[in-house]
């Protein structure tokens, strides 16, 4: 039931298994770009990750920044040269605007900084609660719980909330899960979606957390 399981107990048990986890743009620490050592970088990853696999999301912001590796370059850019270089990461033409938008918006109201303030990003362009939580956790490291369609899915079967969409699933982890640990939730879960608790068809008998699990534990996969 919701409230009565331990969320420390979950994540430590997925620990092990996938280690510091993944966020958009690369897949462990060994293979980390410089550029990711920047914020804004970090959110345009960010947005390049929506709608696509985390492997295009890496091969389009290599592209990106290769050429256009600063935040005025971006922002000085037609959208139509962006376009190609991001084609692999999908949507290009409205990822593009987006990107060179945040650029903009970057340099002329925050003195080429991007700020770390959840009102200020969800401000920008194609920046939801998801994007802003993620930008806030991997580039600030500042407390923030990023739900995409991994974590959402695999909190609703674990029985740690009981919510409809995303952002409902975000409030109800802030209420239960120690905010040291909220970062954790997306690295650690969304590996796991990755590799056991598949969407389609959850491997079960592979998963660590069986036992504190509601879907896990009444079901023989």
């Amino acid at each position: 039931m919701v409230g009565e399981k331990d969320p420390v107990l979950i994540l430590d048990g997925l620990r092990p298994l996938y280690g510091e986890g993944v966020y958009p743009g690369r897949s462990d620490k060994r293979t980390r770009p410089e550029w990711m050592e920047s914020p804004f970088h970090v959110l345009i990853a960010t947005v390049l990750s929506q709608r696509t696999r985390d492997e295009n999301t890496r091969e389009a912001c290599d592209s990106l920044f290769t050429v256009l590796p600063t935040i005025e370059s971006l922002s000085l850019a037609d959208a139509e040269l962006i376009e190609p270089l991001i084609r692999k990461a999908g949507f290009p033409v409205q990822k593009a605007k987006a990107i060179k938008r945040i650029a903009t918006i970057v340099l002329e109201e925050h003195a080429g900084i991007l700020p770390a303030d959840m009102d200020l990003l969800l401000s920008m362009p194609m920046v939801g609660r998801k994007t802003a939580n993620c930008v806030l956790a991997y580039a600030f490291n500042v407390p923030a719980i990023c739900v995409d369609t991994h974590v959402h899915r695999i909190s609703n079967l674990l029985g740690l909330v009981r919510s409809d969409d995303p952002d409902g699933t975000e409030m109800q982890l802030r209420e239960v899960v120690p905010d040291h640990l909220w970062k954790d939730i997306n690295a650690l879960m969304v590996r796991h979606g990755q590799v056991v608790c598949l969407p389609r068809r959850p491997r079960c008998r592979e998963c660590p957390v069986r036992r504190h699990c509601d879907h896990g534990s009444t079901t023989d996969r």
